[in-house]
């Protein structure tokens, strides 16, 4: 009984900023009922809150590494996605260049860009902090050259499709023909099967990962608490897919995410480069002394950065139709909010990628609720640093409870 009670409390606490999550979307929702501005769940909403925070998943994914290294940071992803949408536009709008090659070009230069930050920081030695705040003002400067300070805009309607997209794309022939309801059911079926065999793939997924663990004498949460968990997120997923399939469908861009939130999520947990980074933020002396090469284990987490913000800025030049000087701005703050928000520790060591995830939805809906609700900018920008404060003060007091100070 009492290591039942443990494990749940453990698991409670482990799943704080979910739960807190689910909480304040509860709260917005009520709020915006009662004040008659519509719902925070109508499907063209959650569509819209999902494309609108692409961005700030897939670049708090790759902060998380940074932060994972001993709570270092990258100062620079905003301008990164200025830079490399200014180059896209150029390349897709001005050049006429292959869309294809040049999105190629693209992640080529953003992986080159966070392999010159990387240098600096992993070989040179020269803090994190001082090198992306140096290449937040550089590249973006290097933007506003390409740009010469206009926007570049429309973006080819081929591109835009890559990312603004939905499943089933349903053309605007075959709209005509089925009818409106036709189209509709069409849209909800596919959307939920997809729905259906992700979660799937999901369960199954996680047992043969209990499986493992058990084999390899690993503690593992009771089986009622894993049932649990199993059956929520599964419900989560299959509410989602309902509102979404009412609206457009399945996002394409929310594949995009899945995949990258997927192959990051195992990379950091399942593999053993991956868990050197974790190693490096915990102790990076004991680390090195292991045989950890903790110079090459930095010049990946910033090099990896800089191709996730190259992979930013085409979602966010497809998501806008244009590539402005101003696009990133903030960028940066999202992503490092996301990260410590989604329990990320500002030492360093601590942190999943899942975690950033949520961090990110709460960002997401937070934005999205106050706009709904007709909150003030300002007032929006002090709630989201009033935020920020509460989750490193409760990384802070964690650390202190653990040492007993």
């Amino acid at each position: 009984m009492a290591s039942t009670s443990y494990n749940l409390k453990r698991t409670l606490k482990s799943n704080t900023i979910f739960l807190v999550l689910i909480a304040v979307m509860v709260l917005f929702q009520v709020l915006i009922v009662a004040t008659g501005n519509g719902s925070l769940f109508a499907p063209q909403n959650v569509t819209n809150i999902i494309k609108q925070n692409s961005y700030v998943v897939i670049l708090a994914t790759g902060m998380l590494l940074c932060i994972l290294t001993g709570g270092n940071i990258d100062l620079s992803v905003g301008s990164i996605v200025c830079l490399v949408g200014a180059l896209a536009g150029t390349f897709i709008k001005n050049m006429e260049m292959n869309i294809y090659l040049s999105i190629f070009l693209c992640l080529i230069i953003g992986i080159l860009i966070g392999a010159w930050h990387g240098l600096w920081i992993a070989f040179i030695h020269i803090p994190p902090f001082i090198v992306t705040l140096a290449g937040m003002l550089l590249w973006r400067g290097v933007a506003l050259i390409v740009l010469n300070g206009l926007t570049i805009s429309p973006m080819p309607d081929k591109y835009l499709a890559l990312f603004n997209s939905s499943i089933p794309a349903i053309s605007n022939e075959t709209f005509d023909k089925m009818g409106y309801d036709a189209v509709h059911a069409l849209t909800f079926k596919v959307t939920m099967i997809i729905a259906v065999v992700c979660c799937l793939i999901y369960v199954i997924v996680q047992f043969l990962n209990r499986t493992s663990k058990i084999k390899k004498g690993y503690e593992v949460e009771p089986m009622a608490l894993f049932i649990g968990k199993l059956v929520l997120l599964s419900a989560v997923i299959l509410v989602v897919a309902g509102l979404l399939g009412q609206n457009e469908g399945l996002p394409v861009i929310l594949i995009l995410m899945a995949v990258i939130v997927a192959a990051y999520g195992y990379y950091t947990q399942n593999t053993v480069p991956g868990r050197y980074l974790y190693a490096l933020g915990g102790n990076a002396k004991a680390a090195q002394l292991s045989g950890v090469n903790t110079d090459k284990v930095m010049f990946f987490a910033y090099t990896n950065m800089g191709f996730l913000s190259a992979v930013a800025a085409l979602v966010c030049i497809a998501r806008f139709n244009s590539a402005a000087p101003t696009a990133g701005t903030n960028y940066e703050m999202d992503a490092i909010s996301s990260c410590f928000i989604g329990g990320a520790s500002a030492y360093g060591g601590t942190g999943t990628v899942g975690g950033a995830v949520i961090g990110a939805i709460f960002m997401g809906v937070l934005n999205n609720g106050m706009s709904i609700l007709g909150v003030d900018s300002n007032w929006q920008r002090a709630v989201k640093g009033l935020v920020l404060l509460l989750a490193v003060l409760f990384d802070v007091a964690s650390k202190k409870k653990k040492s007993g100070k």
